[in-house]
């Protein structure tokens, strides 16, 4: 298994003969820029087998940037499949919390997720080997469970910014660097990578409208305190990371 951070919460997962791309984000503006490298355009991605997508935010639904895809199948909720089906998407898979679908071998699992928006998160399991993607999801009890129903994970993809809407009272909608190590801990992944802590809302948009951590190190600390089984691999963009 290898997993390839693009930027963000974008990866490119290779599980089981299969190649994912999670929560695709390629377009950068000035009040949405990943604040790191992006490292791969659309037409340098790999042959894909699917798509995954937590939600409609546009740091992780980018579609309009990968619409010389259309073939590769598109696995959201049910808040992004007219969308993408407009966009002329061939095959688009409807999954919420607890649905599941296959590319071959390979199992993914809608598994539940808290957001500003709905939100689903995802379990992909292929070969023997079980990966949980985070999106951009709060910490909530129902993650917690997810070793009662799959068992031993080998990698987890965590949000770790804490990342609050100031207008909103600066309420909270993203886990922080200590909640997603508590996470770690209840899941016990052998593996776990944080991404979504480089994002910025421009200058103007940090002060007005979002708050946000992005120290992953914090992160790093935390979980070593919490879940020390569990090894922490802070993955700079296009660095290819193999278990």
């Amino acid at each position: 298994m290898r997993v390839t951070r693009i930027g963000h919460s974008c990866h490119l997962l290779e599980i089981g003969g299969r190649t994912l791309l999670t929560d695709p984000w390629f377009t950068v503006t000035p009040t949405y820029d990943p604040g790191e490298h992006v490292a791969l355009t659309v037409d340098r991605l790999p042959e894909l087998d699917g798509i995954l997508i937590t939600h409609e935010h546009y740091d992780h639904c980018d579609l309009d940037a990968i619409t010389s895809r259309t073939d590769v199948p598109i696995v959201a909720p049910h808040t992004v499949v007219g969308r993408a089906r407009d966009l002329g998407f061939r095959e688009v898979r409807e999954l919420e919390a607890g649905d599941s679908t296959e590319f071959g071998d390979v199992t993914v699992t809608a598994t539940p997720g808290l957001h500003g928006v709905h939100e689903v998160t995802y379990v992909i399991q292929g070969e023997g080997q079980t990966v949980f993607f985070g999106g951009d999801t709060l910490r909530i009890p129902e993650l917690d469970e997810l070793p009662q129903r799959f068992g031993r994970f080998d990698l987890a993809l965590l949000p770790i910014n804490g990342l609050c809407i100031r207008p909103a009272g600066h309420r909270q909608v993203v886990m922080n660097a200590t909640e997603a190590a508590g996470l770690t801990a209840a899941l016990q992944p052998r593996t776990v990578v944080p991404h979504h802590y480089a994002f910025t809302s421009g200058r103007l948009g940090d002060l007005l409208i979002t708050k946000a951590e992005r120290q992953p190190v914090a992160f790093a600390d935390e979980v070593r305190r919490l879940a020390p089984a569990t090894e922490v691999r802070l993955l700079l963009p296009g660095v290819p990371l193999t278990l």
